[in-house]
């Protein structure tokens, strides 16, 4: 069985106005003439582009999926904010809650409806054994929405609709969830929060976005504590501290749990070059955590691991970020390597840094009673 890789062209043709970088036009805030927010179609289409070039989507089973239903999306999301998104989307387009950063121009329903979907029918490939494993190419992303608020870029909550609709057809019942996008996974969170048969683990650059939200207290609603998993790493964490992370954090905790799959929020905006955070990731950086992650979905849940896209701001650099975990998940000897490899090297934290950092993941591990 190949690797799953699901986009549609449609989906990176979302876009929205009204904002320079993050900051609503207005008053002192001059318009940009390259465009708006930082959550711009390139990174994703750039993605695509090259994998053509290397030669690497020949080796994937490429697909599209159908547009959420209403449903699916009603299984997360209040009536009241569909409904509302829908009659904005239908009348032109705006913001569904005013200066959330999330607008959309018309159409904007649909084109969340199908990013949602991509997610679904990834998860549901891997579920009934049609691939080994999954990349859904997901625009706009999902993990900040709430159920009644969008938020942060993201209009719908894409991978809790797809787990609440693998559910509901009797696919799976336990599922984990690890976020390393470099922003808490504040809505997947809000979402499972009394839900003890969805571990829900967010890795994130310690108050960036929300910087109200990701602490470590928060461990799951009274009848899920110990399923939820916040991880805030200071600013300047780089390679070593991320794979520390993973393994004595977050592999063990997947091992105790024992989901039937694993679901990645992919956010590659802890890398080096980000405009949205100050972390040192590399493309190397993410092959081999999905490398890690690969090795404990095939313990524990059966090679089972799905992965949408979440954020990632550098044109340049997410490409070979996500280059870097398809290759791993394919099993692929078409490497397109790193070219600003040598700069994320020379940022790396010195010797006493990673001591500091080391010590933070033993307290952490501490706190959560990891053996």
């Amino acid at each position: 069985m190949k690797t799953g890789f699901f986009y549609d062209e449609r989906c990176f043709w979302h876009s929205g106005t009204g904002y320079a970088f993050a900051i609503p036009v207005g008053d002192l805030v001059q318009p940009l003439a390259s465009g708006g927010l930082p959550e711009d179609p390139e990174t994703k289409r750039r993605v695509k582009n090259l994998l053509n070039v290397t030669g690497l989507l020949n080796e994937l089973e490429v697909k599209s999926g159908p547009l959420a239903t209403r449903e699916d999306l009603e299984r997360v999301h209040t009536a009241k904010y569909l409904d509302d998104f829908k009659s904005i989307s239908d009348s032109g387009g705006g913001e569904v809650v005013p200066f959330s950063t999330t607008p959309f121009t018309q159409g904007g329903y649909e084109t969340a409806s199908l990013s949602s979907g991509l997610v679904i029918h990834a998860l549901t490939d891997v579920l009934i054994g049609k691939n080994k494993n999954a990349y859904a190419l997901s625009r706009p992303p999902g993990h900040h929405c709430l159920p009644d608020k969008a938020m942060g870029f993201c209009l719908f909550a894409n991978i809790a609709i797809a787990i609440k609709n693998a559910r509901s057809n009797g696919l799976a019942k336990k599922f984990a969830v690890v976020d390393w996008d470099v922003h808490h996974g504040n809505g997947t969170e809000a979402i499972f929060m009394d839900d003890p048969d969805v571990l829900t683990i967010s890795i994130h650059q310690d108050r960036c976005f929300p910087p109200d939200t990701g602490n470590i207290e928060e461990q799951g609603g009274r009848d899920a504590r110990g399923a939820n998993m916040n991880i805030p790493l200071p600013a300047g964490s780089g390679h070593l501290t991320y794979l520390e992370t993973l393994n004595r954090l977050v592999l063990p905790k997947l091992r105790s749990f024992q989901p039937e799959v694993i679901l990645v929020a992919c956010g590659f905006d802890a890398s080096g070059v980000d405009p949205l955070s100050r972390m040192i990731c590399s493309a190397k950086t993410y092959s081999e955590m999905t490398k890690l992650l690969m090795k404990t979905a095939k313990e524990i849940c059966k090679d089972r691991l799905v992965f949408a896209h979440e954020g990632g701001y550098s044109e340049v650099h997410v490409p070979f970020c996500a280059h870097a975990v398809l290759q791993e998940l394919s099993g692929s000897e078409i490497d397109a390597g790193d070219p600003l490899a040598p700069i994320m090297d020379c940022q790396q934290p010195n010797t006493e840094m990673l001591e500091v950092y080391s010590n933070i993941i033993s307290r952490y591990k501490d706190f959560f009673q990891i053996e």
